[in-house]
Order: structure tokens, then C-alpha cells, then sequence
């Protein structure tokens, strides 16, 4: 018995002793353990490699594949399509959209055509209102050469207020008397569709000239002190005859009015009569 348990002790301080002599004791058996963990982490740099290997072989072959698509384009473009394509793009640009393509017979290119310059506006009269019923310009389905002014108006009929006539004379007779007082206007011509005062002679206009009353504002001195006053007065204006229209025996300027005054006298064209304009208040 004293053998055996010699022997344990033996055995066990062998062992301890053995570990002890070492100097080691448990770190060798950690040291034991060891192997396993490098090959763990040999594994683990392994993986790793591996991964950051596929991450560049995926970043050359999506690289490849842009290059590939880029060539490939490129290959496209430089034939007949890329030159129709671009050409045509350029030389619409030139061009409004939605019209036709000109071709160029010379063969120039955009630099050397050209620039066409474009219409200005024009705000002059078009005309349009002669022909339009509503403005009072067309009468019996013909245009009148002339519109009547804002300030037209019509002589006063009141008791008191002057009436205006026209004494025809031929030479030294009187051989006729119109009495213009009872309208605005008065159109002088050879066309009796429209004229107010129809004349025969060949050499008088169809829309020859026309008497037209207008307000005037002027300024009279009343017990001292000047007042406005208005008064309608008639005017005479040549509606761009071909012989002309005569006041006091000097041709008047066309398309523009003269004011008439108490025994002036009017002569149309080559027509020997004269017309002497007067009222019913006139002496002498």
C-alpha cells in the first residue's frame, strides 16, 4: 500500500513535476491548443483574399464591359448612320421645326448662307375698314373715299342759328340753290349710287371732294372776358381727284380740309360753274 500510494505520489509529482521543470504548466497546454487557432485564422485570410480576388475580377469585367459598349458605339457612329444622323441633326438646326429641308444646290454649308431678314411690322392702314358695313363707310354697296371726322356734326337747325346754301352761278346767272344744312356731310361727284350733290360735267371725279361740318371751340371776348365758344363749321376737302377741286380760284391740296367762309367760291375740276357759299342771313 505504501508502494501504491508512493507510486501515485510518484506519478502525480512526476507529472506536476514534470510541468513544474517546464515552467510552463498550463500555458503548455495552451500552447497545445494553438495549431487550432492559427489554421482558424488561416481561413479566415484565405477568405479574405478570396473575396477582395472576386471584388477586382468583377471590377475588370465591369470595366471590360464598359470599354466593350463604348467601342461598340463608337463602331456605330462612325458609319453612314452617325454621318446621316449628325448631319441631318446639325442642319435641322438651322431650320425651324416642322418644315421641309431646302436642299442646298451649291452645296454650301450653313456658314455661307445668307441670313434673310425678316419683315418688319407694318401698322400703316391695310384698308380693312373701308370694306366693313359697320363703320359707316360703305353706302349702297360702295366704299366711300373718306370716313367722317370725330368732331362731325351737323348744323344746328335752332331758330336763329345760320343756313347754309350753295348758289350756283354760270357765268353771271344763277342757276341753281342747295341748301346744305341739313346733314353732316355732303360727297360731290359723278356717282349718283352716292354722291349728295350729283354734277354731269366728264372731267369731275366719280367721288370728287366733300363738304363736311365739324365743332370748332373758340375764344370770344364777352363783356370783357374771353370765353370759349363753339361753333360747327363747314369744310371743304379734294378726295384725290383728278382735276382737282378750286377754292377761291387756287387749287386745295387732296385729302385735307379747308374751312369754308361766308361767300367763298368753289369750282370743280373743268366744270365752268361756280358754287358761292352763303346763308340765309347773308347781305349782298
Amino acid at each position: 500500500r505504501q508502494g501504491g500510494e508512493e507510486s501515485r505520489s510518484r506519478g502525480g509529482s512526476s507529472r506536476w513535476g514534470q510541468e513544474d521543470e517546464d515552467g510552463h504548466g498550463r500555458g503548455r497546454r495552451h500552447e497545445g491548443d494553438r495549431p487550432g487557432r492559427d489554421a482558424e485564422q488561416g481561413r479566415g485570410d484565405a477568405d479574405s483574399e478570396g473575396y477582395e480576388q472576386e471584388m477586382a475580377s468583377r471590377a475588370r469585367n465591369k470595366d471590360k464591359k464598359s470599354r466593350d459598349f463604348s467601342s461598340i458605339m463608337a463602331e456605330t457612329m462612325k458609319g453612314s448612320g452617325r454621318k446621316r444622323g449628325e448631319d441631318k441633326f446639325e442642319q435641322q438646326t438651322r431650320y425651324d421645326w416642322g418644315k421641309p429641308e431646302e436642299e442646298d444646290p451649291d452645296g454650301q454649308g450653313a456658314g455661307d448662307e445668307e441670313e434673310v431678314e425678316k419683315e418688319k411690322p407694318n401698322f400703316g392702314l391695310s384698308g380693312a375698314l373701308a370694306t366693313d358695313e359697320r363703320t359707316g363707310n360703305v353706302l349702297n354697296g360702295v366704299v366711300l373715299k373718306f370716313v367722317e371726322p370725330a368732331d362731325a356734326r351737323m348744323p344746328s337747325q335752332s331758330r336763329g342759328a345760320p343756313r347754309w346754301r350753295l348758289y350756283v352761278f354760270k357765268g353771271d346767272e344763277l342757276v341753281d340753290t342747295l341748301h346744305i344744312s341739313k346733314q353732316s356731310a355732303f360727297l360731290i361727284g359723278r356717282d349718283k349710287q352716292v354722291c349728295d350733290i350729283y354734277m354731269r360735267h366728264p372731267s369731275l371725279s366719280k367721288q370728287h371732294s366733300v363738304i363736311q361740318y365739324r365743332m370748332r371751340e373758340i375764344m370770344e371776348e364777352r363783356d370783357g372776358v374771353q370765353v370759349p365758344v363753339r361753333l360747327i363749321l363747314p369744310y371743304v376737302m379734294d378726295l384725290g381727284s383728278t382735276n382737282g377741286t378750286f377754292l377761291n380760284g387756287d387749287r386745295i391740296e387732296a385729302q385735307r380740309y379747308y374751312e369754308l367762309r361766308e361767300k367763298d367760291t368753289l369750282r370743280f375740276a373743268e366744270s365752268s360753274r361756280e358754287y358761292v357759299l352763303l346763308t340765309d342771313k347773308s347781305q349782298g
